[in-house]
């Protein structure tokens, strides 16, 4: 490591530091449904077209959303409306404007499916301010991940809708997997070619559906060769492009994103789940819970709970333990933990260890 990246790095770590201490709620996603209108492989909430948990009233979390208002600034923090298939609610425009009046930033999650100009010229009109769409490669591999013969024909769409709108902030997420990886290259000029200005790439992580499916995770060598790609591309300039938050990457950091990895789970991040629970990022194992707004508010979780997420000593352990990279990567994100066994299902730094 040269010595000019030892020195950020340390600075980067006593931010963290600081960051954590403060602990400011930056993001604030809603699990609003677990109903979903495609059933892909490798979904982290294994959602359902009629999800036997029914949808959270607009109310109760409306209700959640003003006390939080009144106690810490809304001004600073973003609402990620997130499912299941958010789209598949009548009300979100309702819920929006709402969420604008108390001061809340709000931004969606979507497969793109349902996204039509209408919905799309009806959620602007209700504040949205930001969008991820979910897009995962050309045609076939994009069609096969998400399980349905019409998925990219529909996200094609939803996406030249959102390039038309240039006062909107959005990006594209794409999952990296062994059907769609050697062809990067051509998922790249395609995007490229649509007038696309921010793509995400992120790998799967074994939970949810892919837990036990290997065809969906990336061996060392292709997680290698994905590092790599986002090397390249980043230098080239010709679009923004990030590997996501998901996990440190060793050597590749700052390389492959803007700066060090670090996990804001329960720092800046925080969650209501469809039944009430408060954690952090929705795809946390459930186990790691910290409370719940049908007993607690909010904002009282948020500021007497977490610390299993603001101290993560607790991580140095199993394959951990006697890390080299522990004290920069600090387990890695909460995602990647399992509750019940206190162990790190997966680990990508020791993918690119040189």
């Amino acid at each position: 490591m040269s010595l000019k990246k030892e020195i950020q790095k340390r600075l980067f770590s006593q931010f963290a530091k600081n960051e954590t201490a403060i602990h400011e709620l930056r993001y604030l996603f809603w699990e609003c449904t677990l109903r979903c209108n495609l059933n892909c492989l490798h979904c982290g909430s294994d959602c359902t077209s009629s999800s036997s948990v029914a949808d959270m009233p607009a109310d109760v979390f409306l209700k959640q959303a003003e006390k939080i208002s009144k106690t810490m600034n809304a001004s600073v923090i973003t609402v990620v409306i997130t499912g299941g298939e958010p789209l598949l609610r009548k009300d979100l425009e309702q819920i929006g404007l709402a969420l604008r009046k108390m001061g809340f930033r709000w931004s969606l999650v979507t497969n793109g499916l349902a996204y039509t100009v209408d919905r799309h010229l009806s959620l602007m009109g209700a504040g949205m301010g930001a969008l991820t769409l979910s897009f995962d490669g050309l045609e076939d591999e994009h069609n096969w991940l998400r399980n349905s013969k019409q998925s990219f024909e529909k996200a094609q769409r939803a996406l030249e809708v959102l390039i038309s709108t240039p006062r909107l902030n959005f990006d594209v997420v794409t999952c990296v997997n062994p059907r769609n990886i050697d062809k990067l290259e051509e998922i790249y000029t395609f995007f490229l070619e649509k007038g696309l200005q921010a793509w995400r790439l992120f790998t799967i992580a074994p939970i949810g559906r892919a837990k036990d499916n290997s065809e969906l995770l990336l061996n060392r060598e292709q997680f290698t060769f994905l590092m790599e790609f986002i090397k390249k591309k980043k230098h080239e300039k010709e679009m923004y492009i990030n590997f996501s938050c998901e996990a440190y990457v060793a050597a590749y950091e700052t390389e492959v994103r803007d700066g060090f990895f670090f996990c804001r789970a329960g720092i800046h991040i925080g969650s209501i789940l469809i039944d009430g629970g408060v954690s952090a990022c929705p795809n946390i194992d459930r186990g790691f819970v910290q409370g719940n707004i049908y007993e607690n508010d909010f904002s009282d979780i948020w500021n007497s709970k977490f610390q299993v997420m603001r101290d993560r000593s607790w991580t140095r352990t199993g394959s951990c333990a006697n890390c080299k990279e522990y004290k920069w990567c600090k387990g890695s994100g909460m995602h990647l933990w399992k509750k019940e066994s206190m162990e790190l299902i997966q680990c990508h730094a020791s993918s690119v260890f040189t």
